[in-house]
C-alpha cells in the first residue's frame, strides 16, 4: 500500500493514525534514507499513543523508551551500529513484551536488522520531489510504503492509500 504524504505534518498525521490504531506488541520497521521523515513519523506515533514528552531521534543512546502512554513506545534507531553490536541488544526482548511491558516498537534503519520479528509492519519513506500531485517541486513530499507481514491492518489505516 502506497500513501503520498504531501509535507511533514502528512507524514506526522499517519504517525497519529498508527498511534490510535496499532495494538501492543506490533513492530514498526522504518526504511528510508536520511531527511526522510522516519522520525517525524515516531513523533506523530507518539501523539497518537498520548504520549506528552518531546519524541527525539534515538541516534545516539540506540533506545528510548517512553512509558506514560495509553501503550508504552520503544523507539530505536540503528543507524549507528553493525549487525554484531545489534543482536547483542536482544532486541526481541522488547517485541515480545517479556522483560518490558508491551508495546508499540519503532525501528529507525530497519533494514540494518539482522533478524526480524514473527510479524511487523514495514515502512518505506522515500523523498518524492517529482510527484503527479504537486504543482511545483516540494523538498518535503514524500510517499510512504506500507507492507505489513503476518499482521492484520487496521481499517483507517487501509483506507489512507484510497484520499
Amino acid at each position: 500500500m502506497k500513501i503520498f504524504l504531501k509535507d511533514a505534518l502528512a507524514t506526522r498525521n499517519l504517525g497519529i493514525i498508527l498511534g490510535q490504531t496499532l495494538k501492543a506488541n506490533t513492530v514498526i520497521l522504518l526504511e528510508g534514507d536520511l531527511g526522510a521523515g522516519k522520525t517525524t513519523l515516531v513523533q506523530g506515533l507518539g501523539k497518537g499513543l498520548d504520549i506528552d514528552e518531546p519524541i527525539v531521534s534515538p541516534t545516539f543512546t540506540i533506545i528510548n523508551e517512553y512509558n506514560r502512554a495509553r501503550l508504552p513506545l520503544y523507539h530505536l534507531d540503528l543507524y549507528r551500529l553493525e549487525a554484531a553490536e545489534i543482536v547483542g541488544l536482544n532486541l526481541d526482548t522488547y517485541w515480545e513484551g517479556v522483560e518490558v511491558e508491551p508495546g508499540i516498537v519503532a525501528i529507525e534503519w530497519a533494514q540494518r536488522l539482522p533478524y526480524r520479528p514473527d510479524a511487523y509492519l514495514t515502512i518505506h519513506l522515500a523523498n518524492d520531489n517529482e510527484s503527479q500531485y504537486l504543482e511545483e517541486v516540494n523538498s518535503t513530499a514524500r510517499t510512504a510504503q506500507i507492507i505489513p507481514f503476518n499482521l492484520s491492518l487496521d481499517e483507517k489505516i487501509l483506507t489512507l492509500s484510497e484520499g
